[in-house]
């Protein structure tokens, strides 16, 4: 059991091997969790004729079905919200992971109906992930995201003092991460911002403007710390 579950995790990470510690009953436990989530995914893999592995774990809503699509061993975590309508849509690669307790919402209105959102190749993100797609938002293959990550790719108009703010309307840019990149837990990332490929975001960052490939980036504003060279970093390098 355990050489068969190592060789299905090693699908989405090659580099994966369980500790000698770990009891069978745990291996068992895993199994059995693993095949009830994939059983639950049947439901859509059948109304949408799809034979790509999907596993859900437990009250997992998908709105705008049509509009979302996922390559092969995604993993959907408990009470995730996946929602994509109008001409928006949703697009998940192979090997994704998507935490538990996350909204990835395109379009929260049918007035401005979102772009997209685009989750590239391996990517992982932790659980309570807020992420709209107004604007427009794409994770780039092989990043890896902490809990609480937040990308709002549209600000509202304030311009007329003599009109609500509700009502003035959005404007939207979008937000652009690049490959193998490592997100810290609760970082925001505003609408307008592009991330370079190989950049790390310090935990609890605020991002508002954007950075070239290889970036350290921390702070609130968020600021450069380092660029990323070939020699050998620690995570103290970056608190």
């Amino acid at each position: 059991m355990k050489k068969v579950l190592e060789y299905l995790i090693k699908k989405r990470n090659p580099n994966f091997k369980f500790g000698n510690s770990i009891p069978i009953s745990h291996f068992f436990a895993l199994s059995i969790r693993k095949l009830i989530c994939l059983i639950r995914a049947h439901k859509y893999l059948f109304r949408l004729k799809k034979v790509n592995l999907l596993f859900i774990d437990k009250n997992v809503r998908m709105e705008g079905i049509s509009n979302i699509s996922w390559g092969k061993w995604v993993q959907i975590g408990n009470g995730t919200t996946l929602s994509s309508y109008g001409d928006s849509y949703l697009k998940i690669g192979n090997g994704v992971s998507l935490g538990s307790f996350s909204k990835y919402i395109v379009s929260s209105s049918f007035i401005e109906p979102g772009k997209h959102i685009i989750i590239g190749n391996n990517v992982g993100i932790g659980d309570f992930a807020h992420i709209g797609g107004g604007g427009g938002v794409e994770i780039g293959n092989d990043t890896i995201v902490g809990a609480y990550l937040s990308c709002h790719p549209s600000n509202h108009n304030f311009g007329d003092i003599n009109k609500l703010i509700r009502n003035q309307g959005v404007n939207r840019a979008g937000i652009k991460i690049g490959e193998n990149c490592w997100l810290g837990a609760k970082v925001t990332i505003l609408d307008g911002v592009t991330i370079g490929n190989g950049s790390i975001i310090a935990a609890g960052a605020v991002v508002n403007k954007s950075f070239p490939e290889n970036s350290i980036i921390g702070g609130v504003p968020a600021k450069l710390l380092k660029q990323r060279i070939n020699q050998k970093y620690s995570s103290e390098d970056i608190i």
